[in-house]
């Protein structure tokens, strides 16, 4: 049984890119937790698989099809997560991404992608169901999946990490904005997880071997080393907590 300030039961969490990787894990966080959890997602087979592991682990849960850079599929999901559920009590924006490429070969098309996913898609999703939380009442919790890239310089990957960085101001703007609704708003900023995105990197031999050598924990984080964080950040136990950026590195970026 879940600590009680940790109890999630009777409340909703939504998940976007929820299907995999670290979405999965911050998912399935709150599944454990007592948590009914709405994953969106654009891949149906994922959404599918992801809503049985949630199931099986005594979760309510339910999978909406979503591209977050759509404000149209934003404004339905929204609208069907509730129809399902009846109120969302903690939102985490995860859905992002971006390529590597070289700046001075980089695309205003390839520069603009990723800002409409990371920026753009954490944007409609953060006012959509804002407009739910204040219009409701009681509170609410808002959480951006950022990246250790905000802070360490990113070759080749300028265009994510300007976005990761834009989403840590979003965050302390809107827990300024939204504290007297008692909404919080966090960022998580994970380190090198092992995840189907971050497999080319492990595979790099000379660059895996880096990241290992200046993580204290030695070792690769996994999604699983996310679902603590996503409870707390979901719960009462955080309801003086709002405005920050947490790593969850294994020492990474103090070493």
């Amino acid at each position: 049984m879940s600590h009680p300030l940790f109890d999630l039961d009777g409340r909703v969490g939504l998940v976007t890119g929820g299907n995999s990787g670290i979405g999965l894990g911050l998912a399935r966080g709150l599944a454990k937790a007592g948590a009914k959890v709405a994953v969106w997602g654009r891949d149906a087979a994922k959404n599918e698989a992801a809503v049985k592991q949630l199931e099986s682990l005594g979760a309510e849960a339910a999978a909406f099809a979503c591209d977050v850079t759509s404000e149209a599929q934003v404004v339905a999901a929204v609208a069907d997560t509730l129809a399902r559920f009846g109120r969302i009590d903690a939102c985490f924006a995860n859905a992002g991404g971006g390529l590597a490429s070289s700046f001075l070969k980089m695309s205003l098309e390839e520069w603009e992608s990723v800002l409409r996913l990371n920026l753009n898609g954490t944007f409609l999703t953060f006012r959509e169901v804002l407009k739910h939380m204040v219009e409701r009442g009681g509170g609410g919790k808002l959480v951006a999946t950022s990246s250790i890239g905000e802070i360490c310089g990113m070759p080749r990957q300028e265009h994510y990490a300007a976005t990761k960085a834009g989403l840590s101001s979003l965050v302390r703007s809107l827990a300024v904005e939204f504290a007297r609704h008692d909404v919080q708003v966090n960022a998580i900023l994970p380190g090198w997880i092992d995840t189907p995105a971050t497999k080319p990197v492990q595979e790099w031999a000379a660059l895996n071997e880096q990241i290992l050598h200046r993580t204290p924990a030695r070792r690769w984080g996994t999604p699983a080393d996310l679902e603590g964080i996503a409870v707390y950040l979901a719960s009462d136990a955080s309801r003086f907590h709002t405005g920050d950026t947490i790593r969850i590195d294994g020492g990474y970026m103090i070493f």
